[in-house]
C-alpha cells in the first residue's frame, strides 16, 4: 500500500443558518479519523474545516434576530469550533468566509477567471430559492422550489456569468482518465451523465445581495455564494496572498487529496468547482469522497419533524468515542445510515463496554495484581498464542487495506474480530485460576497468557486510535507504552510491548450504559426542541401532510454544506441547453427515444406505481389489443437505489435496460430497503413520458401490485429472463 507524501483533506464548510447537529458531526468525524490514520503512517497531513457565512439566508436571519450579520456569524462559528474541540477534531485550519484572507483570495480568484477570458456580463430573469441559495427552473413566479418546496422569488438582474459550457469536454476527459476522482462509482456515473447532457453558462454574482464579497472592480455586484464558498479550499492555503510562505503552502498541499461531503452537493464539487479551477489554471482535486445521509429512527432528519439530533446530547451522556465509533462502525460509508439512541447504546455496550472495555480491564487488572504492575515476560508460547499472533498480523493487513479503500465499517469489524478472539482465548485459558499458584510452571503460563492478551490489546488500540482516540490513549498509557499518537501503523507488528514495562494506573474506559441512558438522551433532546421526539398524534398528522405536499422544513443532511444544493444529476440525457443557467438550475430533459409511440400518460400519485392510462374504467369499458401494444414493458436490472431526500415513500433507482441506463423515481420506499433492490430484475413501462417528482426526473415506471392500503409488491419472475426483454 503506497501512500502519498502529503495528504490534504477537507470537510465542506458548514452553512451558519443553523447550529451544528449530528449530520455535521458525521462528516467531520470521518475526516478526522482519516487524517489521524494518515498521520499515523508518517504522512504530512493537512486537515481543513470551516464555516460558510455569506448569503441572503444569513442576512435575513441576522435581521430577524436584530443582530448585525457579522455578530450573528461570529456566534454560530464559535459553536462549531467548540463542538469540534469537544469531539477531539484535530483540524489544522478553520476557514471562515468572512475572514479577510478569504475575501482577498476570492477576489483574486474572480480576477483570474476574468483575465483568462471565462467571465462575461449578461442579464438573468428567473426564479430563486432563498432557502437553498439556488436559481431554479420553475414556470411561474412564486412556484415552489423543486428541492425544498418553499415559494421561490423572482429575480431580474444583470450578473456576471462563467463560461461553464466551455469545459464539458475537458471535464469528461478528466473523469475518463481519473476514475478515482469521484467515489463511489455511482456518484461518478451521475456526474458524467449530467455533463454529457450539456453544460450551460452560470451566474457567479448577485446584484441584490449585499452580505457577501464584492466583485472586484464592480462593488454593485456580490460574488455568488457558491463560488465564494468553494474557493475556501484554496484560500485557506494562501491563494491570493503574495507572501512566500503562503505561496509555498499552496504549492505544497494543492491539489486536495480528498474533499469529503454528503451526496447532495456532488454536482457543485464535481462540475462547477473543477471547471473554476481549470479556468484559473489550477489542477482539479484528486478525489471527491461522497457519503450518504443519516436517518433518525428510519425517518429523514428534518426541522419540520423536530427530529434533528444534536451531537452535544450524546457527548454529554456517553462521550465522544461512543459517537465516533457508532457512526463509523454502524453506517456503511457511502450509503445512507440509520441513527437511533437505542442502536447507539446497544452498539456501545456490545463493542465498547463488553468487548474492548472488558478485555482491557481484566487483562490490566490481572497483570497489575499478579505481576506487581509490570508487563509480564512471555516464556514459551504455545499453539494458542501462535494462532493469536498470526491472527493479529492478518488483522493489521486487513484493517489497513479496508481503511485505505474507504471501507471504514468493515475495517472496524476486522479489528473487533481480534478483540473477540482474545476475549475467547482468556475464557478458554482461565488465567485467573493460575493467579494464586506459586509454582514456576503456573507463573510462566500466566505470564504468557497475560502478555499475549496485552500485546493484542496494544495492536487493537493502535488500529482503533483514529476512530476512538480518547479510550485508546488511556489504554495505551495503562500499558506503559507512552503516546499512542506516535505509533506508526505502517510499522505495527507483534512483539513490540516491552516485558517489564511499568503499567499506568488501571481504570475502566467504557462503563456499561443501562436503559436510563436512552431515556436521558431522549429527554435532553425533547427539552432542547421543546417537544417529545416520540411520534405523537400531531407528529403523525404532520408526517402525513409532508408526504402529500412539498416539505416545509429544511432537511438536516449528514455533512450539510455551505448551501442546500440540488439533488444529484440523473442518468437521463438532457436536451442541449441554449440559454445561461445558474447554479442549481435543472437542465430541461427530453424523453428517451422509443421504438413505439408513447402511451397516454396518466398521473398516478408518487407513491402508487401503476400502468399508464386506464385499463378498465369503473363502467367496465374495455381496451383494444392495439391499446395494450402501445405500452412497452421491459425487464430491467436495478443497478443502484437510494432514498429521495424529503420523501418518505420515494426511492431513486438506476435501472439497466440492456441498451441504456435510466433513472426512475418510485413510491416503494416503505416496502423495500434500497440496498436489497440492487441486482433485482423488475418490470418497467419504458415508453412513458418522463415527469418530475421532488425535482428528479422519472424516465419510466416500475410495475407493482397492491391491494387497498397494503404495501406494493414488485412484479418479478420465477425463471431467469434477459435484461431488456419485452413483455408481451
Amino acid at each position: 500500500m503506497q501512500l502519498p507524501g502529503k495528504f490534504y483533506i477537507t470537510t465542506p464548510i458548514y452553512y451558519v443558518n443553523a447550529r451544528p447537529h449530528l449530520g455535521h458531526a458525521y462528516t467531520t468525524i470521518v475526516c478526522d479519523a482519516v487524517a489521524r490514520w494518515h498521520r499515523m503512517h508518517g504522512v504530512d497531513t493537512y486537515f481543513l474545516t470551516g464555516t460558510d457565512e455569506h448569503g441572503v439566508n444569513v442576512e435575513r436571519s441576522a435581521a430577524a434576530a436584530g443582530t448585525p450579520p457579522q455578530r450573528w456569524v461570529d456566534g454560530i462559528a464559535a459553536e462549531y469550533r467548540a463542538l469540534w474541540e469537544r469531539m477531539g477534531i484535530t483540524y489544522d485550519d478553520f476557514i471562515r468566509t468572512t475572514a479577510p484572507r478569504h475575501e482577498a483570495g476570492v477576489q483574486e480568484f474572480f480576477r483570474q477567471l476574468q483575465r483568462n477570458g471565462y467571465v462575461y456580463k449578461d442579464s438573468y430573469s428567473g426564479q430563486y430559492c432563498v432557502f437553498d441559495n439556488l436559481y431554479v427552473d420553475v414556470e411561474a413566479p412564486g412556484a415552489p422550489c423543486p428541492e425544498c418546496g418553499r415559494p421561490t422569488e423572482t429575480i431580474h438582474e444583470d450578473n456576471y456569468f462563467f463560461k461553464l459550457s466551455a469545459f464539458e469536454d475537458r471535464l469528461l476527459a478528466h473523469y475518463k482518465s481519473h476514475p478515482e476522482a469521484i467515489w463511489p462509482e455511482t456518484r461518478r456515473n451521475e456526474v458524467i451523465a449530467f455533463i454529457r447532457g450539456g453544460l450551460r453558462d452560470l451566474s457567479i454574482s448577485r446584484a441584490t445581495l449585499k452580505w457577501g464579497i464584492p466583485v472586484p472592480g464592480d462593488p454593485s455586484q456580490t460574488i455568488y455564494v457558491w463560488l465564494d464558498a468553494l474557493a475556501n479550499y484554496i484560500t485557506a492555503l494562501g491563494y491570493g496572498s503574495h507572501t512566500p510562505e503562503d505561496q509555498a503552502k499552496l504549492n505544497h498541499y494543492w491539489p486536495a487529496d480528498a474533499h469529503v461531503m454528503s451526496k447532495e452537493i456532488v454536482r457543485f464539487h464535481c462540475v462547477y468547482w473543477p471547471a473554476f479551477l481549470m479556468a484559473a489554471g489550477l489542477p482539479a482535486p484528486r478525489s471527491v469522497i461522497v457519503h450518504g445521509w443519516l436517518l433518525f429512527e428510519e425517518s429523514k432528519m428534518s426541522k419540520s419533524r423536530g427530529n434533528i439530533v444534536r451531537a452535544h446530547t450524546i457527548l454529554e451522556v456517553l462521550g465522544s468515542d461512543a459517537l465516533r465509533y457508532f457512526l463509523l462502525r454502524e453506517v456503511v460509508f457511502g450509503q445512507d445510515g440509520s441513527f437511533s439512541f437505542d442502536a447507539l447504546v446497544q452498539r456501545y455496550n456490545s463493542d465498547l463496554a463488553n468487548d474492548l472495555g472488558n478485555l482491557a480491564s481484566r487483562t490490566l487488572t490481572m497483570m497489575n495484581r499478579y505481576f506487581g504492575g509490570e508487563v509480564a515476560k512471555p516464556e514459551s508460547p504455545g499453539p494458542a498464542e501462535e494462532a493469536l499472533t498470526s491472527l493479529a498480523g492478518q488483522t493489521i493487513s486487513e484493517f489497513e487495506g479496508l481503511f485505505a479503500s474507504n471501507q471504514l465499517s468493515r475495517a472496524l469489524e476486522a479489528a473487533w474480530s481480534l478483540v473477540r478472539a482474545v476475549n475467547k482465548y482468556l475464557v478458554e485459558t482461565e488465567p485467573w485460576t493460575l493467579g494464586g499458584r506459586e509454582d514456576s510452571e503456573s507463573r510462566n503460563r500466566l505470564g504468557v497468557i497475560l502478555y499475549t492478551a496485552a500485546e493484542a490489546l496494544r495492536i487493537v488500540c493502535a488500529l482503533a486510535h483514529p476512530v476512538i482516540p480518547v479510550a485508546t490513549s488511556r489504554i495505551w498509557q495503562q500499558l506503559g507504552a507512552g503516546d499512542v499518537s506516535h505509533a506508526r501503523l505502517d510499522r505495527l507488528s507483534w512483539g513490540e510491548l516491552k516485558a517489564g514495562a511499568k503499567l499506568g494506573a488501571v481504570e475502566g474506559v467504557f462503563p456499561r450504559a443501562d436503559k436510563s441512558a436512552i431515556e436521558t438522551m431522549h429527554q435532553m433532546e425533547a427539552e432542547y426542541h421543546g417537544s417529545r421526539l416520540s411520534e405523537s398524534k400531531a407528529g403523525r398528522e404532520e408526517k402525513m401532510a409532508e408526504e402529500q405536499e412539498p416539505p416545509a422544513g429544511t432537511h438536516a443532511r449528514a455533512g450539510q454544506p455551505a448551501t442546500q444544493a440540488a439533488a444529484g444529476p440523473s442518468e437521463a440525457a438532457p436536451a442541449p441547453p441554449a440559454a445561461p443557467v445558474l447554479p442549481g438550475q435543472p437542465v430541461a430533459r427530453s424523453a428517451a427515444p422509443s421504438a413505439s409511440p408513447a402511451a397516454p400518460s396518466a398521473q398516478p400519485s408518487a407513491g402508487t406505481p401503476a400502468l399508464p392510462g386506464p385499463a378498465t374504467t369503473s363502467s367496465g369499458e374495455k381496451i383494444t389489443v392495439d391499446d395494450f401494444f402501445k405500452v412497452d414493458m421491459r425487464v430491467a436490472l436495478v443497478k443502484f437505489a437510494e432514498r429521495v431526500k424529503g420523501a418518505d415513500k420515494l426511492l431513486r433507482l438506476e435501472v439497466d435496460l440492456g441498451t441504456e441506463v435510466r433513472q426512475i423515481v418510485a413510491g416503494i420506499a416503505r416496502a423495500y430497503e434500497p440496498e436489497k433492490l440492487i441486482g433485482r430484475k423488475i418490470v418497467i413501462v419504458a415508453n412513458l413520458q418522463p415527469r418530475k417528482l421532488r425535482g428528479l426526473e422519472s424516465n419510466g415506471m416500475l410495475l407493482a401490485a397492491s391491494f387497498g392500503e397494503g404495501q406494493p409488491v414488485l412484479a418479478s419472475f420465477l425463471e431467469d429472463v434477459p435484461v431488456g426483454a419485452r413483455l408481451k
